[in-house]
Order: C-alpha cells, then structure tokens, then sequence
C-alpha cells in the first residue's frame, strides 16, 4: 500500500512561507519601534543593535546544531538515518526565539509617534512614554506633534505622486534590492571557504556536517560579527549614507577583483582568496547591509514608515530569490561551479546599482524624525 502525501519539500515551503509572513511582519516593526523610541543623538546605533543581533542569532543556530549533533553522535554514526531526527530538532527549537519574541511583540506599546500622529491619543501617548522611559511628559508637549491624519492608500498616493518623495521609495528599494542579490548569492563560495580554512571535505556525515556548523561559526566571527558591531559604534558619527556609500564601493572594488582573477587568486593563494571574502562579509555588513535596514526606519513621515520599510524589505527579498532561485541555477554552467566567477562580475554590476541609487536616499544623521517627517511634507 503506497501512502500520499505532501514530500517534505512541500511542507517545508508551506510552512517557511508561513514564517516568511511573521519576519515580514518583525522587519519593519522591529526598526520602527526602535526608531521611534530612540533619542536623535543614538538612533542610528540603536537601530543596527537591533539588527547586529541577527549576528548572534547565526552563530547561536550554528552551536544548536552542533549540541544537537554530539547529542545523536551515535545514532548517527550508527544509521545515517538518524540525521533525520536531528534537522527537525533543530528547525523545531526555532520556536524558542519565536515564542521570546512574541511575547515581546504583544506586551510592547505602540509607538508615542504613531499613537499622536496617526491614533491622535495624547493621553495615551504620554502614559506609554512614562510607561517606558519612567518620566511624565505633559499633554501639551506631546499635542504639538500631533499633525497628520489616519494614513490611507489615497494618502500614500498623493504623498509619493511627486518625485521628491518617490526617489526616496525608489532608492531604498532599489539599494536593498541590489544588495540582497549578493549578499545571498556570494555564500556560493562558503563551501570554497571552508574547505581553505579546513572545515569542509570527505568523512562520515557527522563529522562533514559538525566541521561545517563550527566553519560557519568562524567566517561568521571574522567578518560578518566585526562588520556589525563598527557599524553600531560609528553610524552616528559617520552617518548612514556615508556608511552605505563605502560598503557599496569597497563590495565594487572586492568583486571585480574576486570575479576577474577568481581562478588566478585560488591558483597562487587560498589565503588570499579568504582575506577577500572575509573583507567583503565585513563591508557587507558595515555597510548596505545595515543601512539599507537603517534608512527606510528613519526617512520617511511616521503615518507611511512601517508600509514603506516593509516595501523595501520586501525588494530585498525578491533580491533573495533572485540569487537563489536564479543564479544558483547558472554556477554550474559549463561544469561544477564553472559560472562563479561570472556570478560574482554581476554581482559586481549590483554594486554598481546600489552605488548610483545611493544618491537617492537622504542623509538621516542628527535629523529628528520631526525634522526628516516635515522636509517630506514640505516636498508635497
């Protein structure tokens, strides 16, 4: 008797698509609660804080399979099979994390911007500033703030018909985009990587697995967690778009030279070759990476932020799938993993993209989110 059924590609997708609709959901809110708690002075490093956390969250996945593995050591070693078990257990201990952050998520206040400039309750505003931040704010204080009314579509509309306000859209969308194709699509070369540093190769599948998870530990700690946290402590000072703008460059620079002396560079030093792509994980993440998560948090009025940062998350996933879905088909064409270097020549060119597009977003730096709300409404 033959059962069917779902494969468990299919399950998976569902349920990733599932979990898709609640990051989409965190993405935004998680930049604008913070955006819009933080003083002006530091911002800018509260909001990469909360992103430099991803960081810790990929290392932390990477120990969590590693504890599950030398649990099921045995087993494993026993029947392959049993590597089964081991996946699902660490894809079920996902729900740790999602369950802390749903609490948080249901226990926060909204936003004393939002609750003045869209839900027009002052008392309730200034009782969620005491709530906290532990200090009263005075009605009055608060009334001066409360400007806009309930965001609609016909608004959203009207308010980025004009260029001044759509180039902002445009820009945040299109330097996500333009980074997520190859922030996604250069790990093609981790397993380059880890076989240099000597963390790939042959061997049972505990061992090829466990060297994998501790590998990916350490590219992570070289250049992925350093890029984050330089960002933290020098965003402020720098300023987002100058950050972006050196990321954007720096990755130009780092591509051309890995995709048109790919080969060259592996054939005369290995070294080399993973200095270059630790240097482009660090630029990666001090630099567009941050700030394209950053920029829509802060750039546009309070009534459109979240739909607006939601947008650009969402550009910058289709630069995801695009470099999944798209340029992982084509590393192989002409043989195993013979398009690489052409792959990293393109993303060369959404540097490029990612450069120009730059100009479009504006300088958030020492700006009050009044200040950065009035010079939109101005443009109207």
């Amino acid at each position: 008797m033959t059962a069917r059924g779902l494969s468990v590609y299919w399950v998976l997708f569902i349920w990733r698509f599932i979990l898709g609709i609640g990051i989409g959901g965190d993405y935004p809110v998680s930049a604008i609660i913070t955006s819009e708690f933080a003083t002006t002075k530091n911002r800018g490093a509260m909001i990469a804080a909360v992103f430099a956390m991803q960081g810790f969250g990929i290392v932390a996945a990477a120990i969590v399979a590693i504890v599950v593995l030398a649990c099921f050591k045995g087993a494993v070693d026993g029947d392959q099979l049993m590597l089964d078990y081991v996946w699902r257990i660490i894809m079920g201990l996902g729900v740790v994390p999602g369950l802390v952050a749903l609490y948080f998520r249901l226990t926060i206040p909204e936003t004393p911007r939002y609750t003045l400039d869209v839900e027009k309750n002052t008392q309730r505003a200034a009782a969620d500033v005491h709530k906290t931040l532990g200090h009263k704010v005075a009605d009055e204080s608060v009334e001066r703030v409360c400007v806009a009314d309930k965001p609609t579509w016909t608004e959203f509309y009207h308010h980025f018909k004009h260029w001044r306000n759509l180039r902002v859209l445009v820009g945040t969308t299109v330097t996500w985009f333009a980074l997520d194709v190859a922030f996604y699509g250069i790990n093609l070369n981790s397993s380059i990587i880890l076989q240099a540093i000597g963390f790939a190769g042959k061997g049972s599948p505990y061992k090829v697995l466990l060297k994998t998870a501790a590998g990916n530990i350490i590219l992570n700690l070289l250049g992925t967690m350093p890029g984050y946290w330089v960002t933290v402590f020098t965003i402020d000072k720098l300023g987002r778009r100058t950050i972006q703008f050196i990321g954007f460059t720096v990755l130009l620079v780092l591509f051309c030279i890995l995709g048109f002396g790919y080969h060259k560079i592996l054939d005369k030093s290995v070294a080399g070759f993973v200095v270059l792509f630790t240097l482009a994980q660090f630029f990666q993440n001090f630099g567009p990476n941050t700030t394209t998560f950053i920029i829509p948090a802060e750039a546009f009025p309070t009534r459109f932020r979240s739909t607006c940062h939601g947008i650009s998350a969402a550009c910058g996933k289709v630069g995801a799938v695009v470099a999944q879905l798209g340029f992982f088909q084509l590393k192989d064409r002409g043989g195993k993993n013979a398009f690489i270097p052409q792959l990293i020549q393109i993303f060369a060119l959404f540097m490029l993209v990612g450069l120009v597009f730059t100009w479009f977003v504006p300088e958030t730096k020492g700006k009050s989110l009044e200040e950065l709300s009035e010079g939109e409404n101005a443009r109207e």
